[in-house]
């Protein structure tokens, strides 16, 4: 890597969210409608963790950008779980109103909050006791909003359900960690990723994935090769793209545990789009005593290896996104963070180079906080969150005063990122 080419992002604002309490989740949306992003602390109870059900919220905190409690449902507890797995609540507008929600689980029931003034709007039954894994948000019943949504429990069985809370249809299977909804065949409705079989907007299974082990981790939808029609790209056991009618097109098995992947243009002279990947070489919970290491990698649009990282540092728990529009012509960039052995949060080109370094350890979130047009990086910790950007903003400045409109990728908020890339941009 070229340390020369580290830049240092600009601070526009470093934030104490201590009130919060431990071990929070961060969601962004413009919840008060004024222009601007807010930030969503979300709290686990004490029985977080992938071993305990059920994942619950325990306490919601709104902040503005310039530090402000907006409001807190809840009460915070020192004691709350990690995030070991997602937290079930999503930032969505359910009802169609123009106003966003907060969707969780809360109090054993799935609750609806208001995200101007944090006030509970209601409170429905879970489908299932254990259906509080994650919250995938779809449109399954033809609405262009997609305001349905989908619930499963760790890893055996989902529940879809309409924006009036009623059940659609119910599927067991594996599907993975965080299922990806999207409309492969045009129909007006979305199919769902469901970890390695995709299902028709009614459930009904259409084809899976061969010959693959364990679960997938992550999933990611676009025009990979630029054929102009979507591939879905699948990391688990093996880093894989399928065609939306079930065609296996590659695989790239030159990784131990491909744990994250992100869709994005690293390499404007390669074809179609380029795959970044997280492999973990060493587990550090095997229980052989081994110290935990991960790498990154690139593959181009036909799976072929461009790049792996030759990581000389421990740390095994690096996650991955690609982030679009840093700055005015910059081309996509790998972001990575919780990487450990004292790598900060780190923006990677598609050669492998350090970009730009963010001097504060912790956990990051990405949007265009205020309609910019570039998108900002959020560090945070549990005790406070640092704002970054590529370019100088005064967060005292009033704002526009019109309503942000919120990305599906915020909606869709998980601890395994996966995602699409819309056609328009996928055949830049």
């Amino acid at each position: 890597m070229n340390q020369e080419m580290i830049k240092e992002p600009i601070l526009i604002g470093k934030l104490d969210i201590r009130a919060a309490g431990p071990r929070c989740k961060m969601l962004l949306g413009d919840l008060n409608g004024d222009g601007r992003m807010e930030m969503l602390l979300v709290q686990p109870d004490n029985r977080q963790d992938v071993r305990y059900i059920p994942h619950q919220v325990q306490c919601l905190t709104a902040f503005d950008l310039e530090g402000d409690l907006l409001w807190q449902t809840g009460k915070p507890d020192p004691g709350a779980g990690s995030q070991g797995s997602d937290y079930p609540a999503q930032i969505v507008d359910i009802d169609g109103d123009g106003r966003l929600e907060v969707l969780c689980v809360m109090g054993s029931r799935l609750v609806v909050i208001n995200g101007h003034d944090g006030s509970v709007r209601s409170s429905h039954e879970l489908p299932d006791p254990e259906a509080h894994d994650c919250i995938i948000i779809a449109n399954l019943t033809g609405n262009p909003n997609g305001r349905d949504f989908i619930l499963k429990d760790r890893y055996h069985r989902m529940w879809a359900m309409d924006r009036n809370f009623n059940l659609l249809w119910m599927h067991e299977g594996n599907p993975g960690h965080f299922p990806w909804a999207y409309d492969l065949d045009g129909d007006g409705y979305d199919e769902v990723m469901a970890g390695y079989t995709l299902l028709d907007h009614d459930g009904t299974p259409l084809w899976s994935c061969r010959d693959l082990d364990d679960h997938a981790d992550c999933i990611w939808i676009g025009d990979v090769n630029g054929d102009g029609e979507p591939e879905v790209v699948i990391g688990g056991s093996v880093t894989v793209m399928y065609d939306r009618y079930g065609k296996e097109l590659w695989r790239y098995e030159g990784s131990i545990e491909s744990q994250h992947i992100a869709l994005g243009r690293f390499r404007s002279e390669l074809p179609g789009m380029q795959i970044a990947g997280l492999d973990r070489v060493v587990r550090e919970d095997d229980g052989k005593g081994l110290i935990g290491k991960d790498a990154l990698f690139l593959l181009d649009s036909s799976g072929q290896e461009v790049w792996k990282e030759d990581r000389k540092t421990p740390g095994w728990l690096t996650i991955i996104e690609p982030l679009s529009g840093w700055a005015e012509g910059a081309p996509d960039y790998i972001l990575a963070y919780r990487r450990g052995g004292g790598i900060f949060p780190t923006l990677y080109d598609g050669h492998m180079n350090a970009v730009v370094e963010f001097p504060s350890e912790g956990y990051a979130v990405h949007a265009d906080l205020w309609g910019s047009h570039t998108e900002q990086v959020i560090i945070y910790s549990s005790e406070t969150a640092s704002i970054y950007s590529s370019m100088p903003a005064d967060l005292s400045e009033i704002p526009s005063g019109i309503p942000l409109s919120q990305p599906k990728r915020l909606s869709c908020s998980t601890l395994y990122p996966g995602g699409e890339v819309p056609p328009a941009i996928s055949l830049n």
